[in-house]
């Protein structure tokens, strides 16, 4: 893992795909954050705990950008890198050897439900993840991946005509341009810009612990800014509809015990069902629920 400076804002920004490299109009926040990613790196799933707690607490000092690196070579990685998880793929799996030699097809999905919209974009990636560290299933094969955009409630006729459209692909490509041009050799990694074109950015190689994160956050603003009030776990439930305990611990600074206790009254009410997976306990939102 490491922690730099990285290239300044005007260089990044001196390229030629335009909006398909995340690079859109000024949001005025005064931060923004890239966070490059391999979707079939574990690390890179057990971030996104990390960036939805930023999110909530500090959203609106910043926007938010996912790139997707096209470094797609596991076994050459450095022991302390990112790696795929050995549960799920295994050499003598035929997840492995498709997780090896087709991983653009899952890299071109994403950029294809990113087509319907950033936040279509997120949920799907989300699934995706899901579908392969929680149910071990292949998200390089097509029929996996439309199902993946069912779930996502994404528009299906659209996303089967994006997959391999040249659009995808000039997304893809300017994603991976960009891994290149910040010298992202490690998944996952964040760089922090300020709205000053002048500085530097910061570079995070690697998955920290949370508070790592708010202090170079803290850092670009130049300032301390006090946390946002977290809404209710209901609240965060409905709007990601499936999460571990945790996930809700470490987001809402909880001891699993607490968690426990917070979920069981949901579940009393029948606002979420309990789900079992591996090595932590999911809960599914009923979507057909209503708080008493």
């Amino acid at each position: 893992m490491s922690w730099e400076s990285s290239n300044s804002k005007q260089q990044r920004l001196e390229d030629d795909c335009g909006g398909f490299c995340g690079l859109f109009p000024s949001s005025k926040k005064p931060v923004e954050i890239y966070v490059f990613i391999d979707p079939l790196c574990e690390d890179c799933w057990s971030l996104e705990p990390f960036l939805k707690k930023l999110t909530m607490e500090y959203g609106q000092y910043f926007t938010l950008r996912t790139i997707l690196t096209g470094d797609y070579q596991p076994l050459v990685r450095e022991r302390n890198e990112c790696t795929y998880p050995k549960a799920v793929l295994q050499p003598d799996n035929i997840l492995w050897n498709n997780a090896v030699s087709f991983p653009w097809r899952t890299s071109l999905a994403i950029k294809a439900a990113e087509l319907q919209g950033r936040k279509a974009g997120t949920r799907f990636l989300r699934t995706i993840q899901e579908a392969l560290f929680l149910n071990k299933q292949d998200i390089t094969a097509d029929e996996i991946l439309i199902e993946c955009a069912k779930i996502a409630e994404l528009d299906l006729e659209e996303f089967r005509e994006d997959m391999y459209s040249p659009s995808a692909k000039k997304a893809f490509q300017c994603d991976v341009k960009l891994a290149k041009e910040l010298e992202i050799e490690e998944s996952p990694s964040i760089v922090f810009f300020n709205e000053s074109e002048e500085d530097s950015g910061i570079k995070i190689s690697g998955l920290y612990s949370y508070d790592v994160y708010v202090t170079v956050l803290h850092q670009m603003l130049q300032r301390d800014p006090q946390p946002a009030e977290k809404p209710p776990v209901e609240e965060f439930l409905s709007s990601y509809k499936f999460v571990g305990s945790r996930e809700i611990s470490l987001i809402y600074d909880w001891t699993n015990a607490q968690t426990e206790k917070e979920m069981k009254k949901l579940q009393l009410k029948q606002m979420v069902e309990r789900i079992p997976i591996q090595h932590d306990t999911f809960w599914k939102y009923n979507i057909t629920s209503k708080a008493e």
